[in-house]
């Protein structure tokens, strides 16, 4: 399998680190905007990975140039490891190319205009489900939101249909962790980019009699206990893809994404949003090379550490997992599903922090079962499409176990 990965930064990095130890892929070419970076990734896996991994310039934002580099490297996949805001031009420039086509986090929603908590808008993926048909028509798939979250938790959630329960009341993303940050007082662990999008746009809940709804942000908070020491954390409703993908597939009666985020987490996001920093629409600024037009956003981005820098000085677990409660044999039964990383572990092992290699191992995953053939499909499709069983068995042959608790 040749794959073009787009996105150096910390997952992209990591993907390459774990990439580099599995015999199914043939080359990886890896593109990022900024040269240096791409050839940086390659060159830390040292010489002897020299002829399957190469580095390469595109702009994720031209879709003409990412075909061309797809088909002048002769790929037959493209991984996305960008922000959200290039999902629609590099799956585009995939099919275009007659690839097949990855990516952790789907195209962009835009809130309703009038009644943004309580009316959904353009939904996160709505504008790459409404190209599935092209993709089906190509014979080429799209498997969107493969991340951990979205991702594993979206395979946990096939996995509890198909084996656990019997009929589901409800499916709980729940994601929590202890990890702390030495010398900073704010250093988000993922892109900031991205952690604004999903925390302060309006949370999407999912009810079977009432379909897709919006609610303010940071709403419905609860207290979950998360395993292996991580222990009691705040979480609150946050907007993420598996309350769109999971009723696609799976049937329940309410789906919800919440994030153990904190007060003090939530308090700076709050401050961003009131001072319109979180704003993605350019602005005009004054500079000694004249008047230039930037996002706040990326003004914030560009203020904060890079999280890819971090993990020498970031202590703790990460956890991402799938709450489910239902019927098994006529008896309610409740379990969490679950992926626990430590920092000191993957730092150790692969020189990633925990969340960004917590991210990047699924994709991985996902591209090795693709590539013998034990998944497969057309169109645009999640994880929740496709059997859980061999995805679970192949992410404990790679050494990171998934835990099951029963409630």
């Amino acid at each position: 399998m040749r794959v073009l990965l787009v996105g150096a930064g910390g997952v992209g990095t990591a993907i390459t680190r774990i990439a580099a130890r599995r015999p199914f892929l043939r080359h990886m070419v890896v593109a990022d905007y900024d040269l240096a970076r791409a050839e940086a990734a390659v060159a830390a896996l040292g010489p002897d990975q020299a002829e399957r991994f190469s580095a390469a310039r595109v702009d994720a934002s031209d879709q003409e140039a990412v075909a061309a580099l797809l088909r002048a490297e002769r790929c037959e996949v493209l991984l996305n490891a960008t922000d959200p805001r290039f999902v629609m031009p590099l799956f585009e420039a995939a099919l275009a190319a007659d690839a097949h086509y990855l990516d952790m986090a789907m195209s962009l929603s835009r809130p309703h205009p009038d009644q943004p908590h309580a009316l959904t808008g353009v939904k996160l993926g709505d504008e790459q489900f409404a190209r599935a048909e092209a993709w089906e028509k190509a014979g080429r798939l799209a498997l969107v939101g493969i991340g951990v979250e979205p991702g594993l938790s979206d395979v946990f959630a096939r996995y509890a249909a198909d084996e656990l329960f019997d009929e589901i009341e409800e499916i709980g993303i729940r994601d929590g962790a202890n990890l702390t940050v030495d010398g900073y007082e704010f250093a988000p662990s993922f892109s900031i980019w991205t952690t604004i999008e999903e925390c302060l746009n309006p949370p999407v809940v999912y009810e079977a009699d009432r379909g897709w709804f919006t609610t303010p942000p940071f709403s419905e908070p609860e207290v979950f206990d998360f395993p292996e020491g991580i222990g009691p954390v705040e979480c609150v409703n946050v907007e993420h893809e598996e309350v769109l993908l999971v009723p696609r597939w799976v049937e329940a009666k309410r789906v919800t994404f919440k994030y153990g985020l904190g007060e003090d987490f939530i308090a700076k996001l709050k401050t961003l949003h009131a001072l319109g920093l979180d704003r993605t629409e350019p602005l005009a600024v004054r500079s000694s090379q004249g008047t230039v037009e930037i996002s706040p956003r990326d003004v914030v981005a560009a203020a904060l550490p890079d999280p890819a820098t971090l993990g020498e000085l970031m202590h703790g677990k990460t956890c991402a997992g799938t709450w489910v409660k239902g019927t098994k044999d006529g008896a309610p039964r409740e379990v969490y599903l679950y992926h626990v990383v430590d920092n000191q572990w993957s730092m150790r092992e692969y020189g990633s922090q925990a969340v960004v290699w917590q991210t990047a191992i699924n994709p991985v995953v996902a591209l090795e079962l693709l590539a013998a053939g034990v998944w497969s499909g057309q169109g645009v499709l999640g994880p929740e499409a496709f059997p859980p069983r061999p995805f679970l068995d192949l992410l404990n042959e790679y050494g990171s176990p998934w835990g099951l608790r029963e409630q």
